[in-house]
């Protein structure tokens, strides 16, 4: 099991004021509608309109067949378009979800409420899922309506596929009014990697990647991006497209915040197959065992369980359903296999190993347990959402002893950062993983996990802001940003205002009241930077989140333009530095200067697209200066020396 740092990195991997979520908290749903029973293919095939018949007398007699309510008509080309697509909004989501694992099967029925975000009418409403399944039933206004379904090649599915319906409206949906629609569709997911074969993966590798499936030990259905076991409204998208897919799973997650959801869970399980957890949005939900009636020869019994209503943050709706023994250590619960218990005290012992420390940043006590759920092959690539980590319950490889530290270092990180802003749960994660490295092996080392990421971000940024408007942390949809970007933002918020100051605005921050302000919006008053003011710094905060969270502006470029080292009394030399920043954001670096016997650095704050000189006094004669340590992220270097010749005051660069 090879494992990343503290932050592990995945292939596939906050809230904006949510609408009324109206009907919600009474509806019930009626009952699952029965299987239609496999049809004879020596039989014809079809349903009863009418009937005559004509008894011994000779009279005719005509009987109307049931009602067939209209359902799905296979078309070749979709109907909707890509601007139907974005206008869709997904503001609850109150399901009925039937496994019945020994088939791979699942029905669901969902009452779903959606709002037109676009600035037009929509006449129909484009909604997905995978292509495993299919579209059953669409009600509208409590009425039936017919509905063509298209097949659409996207790589949000792991079967690189999604069957899309278009549902009609008797009223176009106006820009910004709501709509219910009653849904019902089911089908059968087990595991497939097509999308990731279709360009060559290896099939073992593929397999690892793409685990989601139902099954009678595991259950594991990770949402959009993964298996689009729900509803959603999505353009097309597929691998190897640039970063399109990815950047469409952000953008889905993004407009996804703030929704209301509740699932109520029903598992039928065959005999010596009884669940014994569920996870739901990464939340744990109890589960009631009922035994199944004793003629019942397949059913053995019925786990139910129900999430309650709750509001999404920036993750895709999971589901995950398996058989697996409870270990219990600091702040975590360990779901295990039988083959993996004798890995559990390595585990038990990292999490009791790395809490003190998260203590000393975050707090006493988190906001949630950690749940560790063991995959089912030591292979599989590691899922987190939430304080929810599905990975292999493996011990830490021989030439890393301290491995599992790291994991949990990030991992645990979550239980206490509850934030519905990617930038928040994300980056403190990663932050907290990072100096754990420091910690443990030394700040060169944190630094070094820094740079080898900065590559990627200064690529992704753009090169001015008239180039491109990039993505502003508030509201960003790409891991580059929230995850590595905002760990930047974390290192150098601790340089500017310290550990003391930033780990209090940590340790005060409430998830419930950044919700409120809306996901995506600024962090103005009330948010992270109040939380700093009110902590204790006394440095002015605007410029900082005005150009690094709220804006994106690309990334500082720094150099060293002029040193002039002026000797003064008693041995000490005066040295004027002249620091240029041809990027188009502000930025804060340390500024030293050394000498045979001393190191002075100061802090400047250099403008965008401006310089600073600051004078550093230092006793003996100045061998070199140095501009910036590591901690803030440049388009090219992140280290700029300039060494000074014996012989006389001009630099020269190594």
């Amino acid at each position: 099991m090879n494992f990343p740092f503290a932050g592990i990195c995945f292939l596939l991997s906050a809230g904006i004021a949510a609408s009324s979520m109206a009907q919600t908290s009474t509806y019930t749903p009626p009952a699952q509608q029965p299987a239609v029973p496999a049809q004879d293919p020596t039989q014809p095939s079809g349903k009863v309109i009418l009937s005559r018949s004509t008894d011994e007398s000779g009279t005719t007699t005509t009987q109307a067949g049931p009602t067939i309510p209209p359902g799905p008509q296979q078309v070749s080309a979709p109907t909707a378009e890509d601007a139907d697509r974005h206008a869709v909004t997904f503001t609850d989501f109150d399901m009925d979800v039937h496994l019945h694992p020994a088939d791979q099967h699942i029905a669901v029925r969902a009452l779903l409420t959606l709002r037109n975000d676009g600035k037009t009418p929509l006449a129909h409403i484009p909604l997905q899922i995978s292509s495993s399944l299919n579209w059953d039933r669409i009600r509208v206004n409590l009425k039936d309506v017919p509905f063509p379904v298209a097949t659409l090649n996207s790589d949000a599915d792991h079967t690189g596929r999604l069957h899309e319906a278009a549902v009609p409206l008797a009223q176009p949906l106006v820009p910004g009014a709501t709509l219910q629609l009653d849904v019902s569709y089911s089908g059968t997911i087990n595991l497939s990697a097509q999308r990731l074969m279709v360009i060559g993966t290896p099939d073992d590798v593929a397999l690892h990647s793409d685990w989601d499936r139902i099954g009678t030990e595991f259950t594991g259905l990770r949402g959009f991006g993964n298996v689009v076991w729900y509803p959603v409204s999505s353009v097309p998208v597929i691998l190897g497209d640039g970063a399109r897919l990815f950047d469409e799973i952000g953008e889905h997650k993004l407009r996804m915040a703030g929704a209301h959801f509740r699932l109520r869970l029903t598992v039928e399980f065959s005999h010596g197959h009884i669940p014994t957890v569920a996870l739901i949005n990464g939340h744990l939900a109890p589960l009631a065992i009922a035994n199944a009636a004793a003629t019942d020869t397949e059913v053995a019994g019925v786990a139910t369980s129900d999430s309650g209503v709750a509001t999404l943050g920036y993750d895709a709706p999971s589901l995950f359903v398996a058989i697996r023994s409870a270990h219990l250590a600091v702040n975590t619960t360990i779901w295990v296999l039988p083959d993996d218990e004798p890995s559990v005290p390595a585990w038990t012992t990292a999490a009791a190993t790395v809490t003190p420390f998260l203590q000393s940043w975050l707090g006493q006590r988190p906001r949630a347990q950690l749940t560790l759920l063991d995959l089912p092959d030591p292979h599989d690539a590691p899922f987190e959402t939430g304080a929810l980590l599905a990975t292999a319950i493996r011990s830490a490889a021989p030439s890393d002893p301290d491995q599992l530290d790291g994991i949990l270092a990030h991992a645990l990180t979550h239980s206490w950062m509850q934030s519905p802003r990617a930038w928040l749960s994300e980056g403190v994660a990663h932050f907290m993983g990072t100096l754990w490295i420091e910690k443990t092996r030394g700040r060169d080392q944190a630094l070094g996990t820094l740079e080898a990421s900065r590559q990627a971000l200064a690529l992704a940024e753009p090169e001015s802001p008239g180039q491109a408007i990039g993505q502003p942390l508030a509201e960003a949809i790409s891991p580059v940003y929230y995850r590595t970007k905002a760990t930047y933002v974390f290192w150098m918020l601790r340089s500017i205002v310290g550990d003391p100051t930033l780990s209090a605005a940590l340790r005060a921050y409430d998830p419930s009241a950044d919700v409120s302000l809306g996901y995506g919006q600024p962090s103005t008053a009330g948010s992270f930077q109040k939380l700093l003011e009110q902590a204790g710094s006394r440095r002015d905060l605007n410029w900082f989140f005005g150009d690094w969270v709220n804006a994106d502006k690309g990334l500082p470029d720094l150099s060293i333009k002029t040193v002039f080292p002026a000797t003064e009394e008693a041995g000490n030399f005066l040295v004027t530095v002249s620091v240029v920043n041809s990027g188009y954001v502000s930025a804060e670096v340390p500024v030293t200067v050394r000498s045979e016997t001393n190191t002075v650095t100061q802090r400047v704050l250099v403008p965008a697209r401006g310089q600073a000189s600051p004078h550093l006094l230092i006793l003996g004669k100045p061998i070199d200066v140095q501009v910036n340590d590591g901690t803030v992220p440049e388009t090219q270097s992140t280290v700029h020396v300039t060494r000074l010749t014996s012989t006389s005051n001009a630099p020269t660069h190594p």
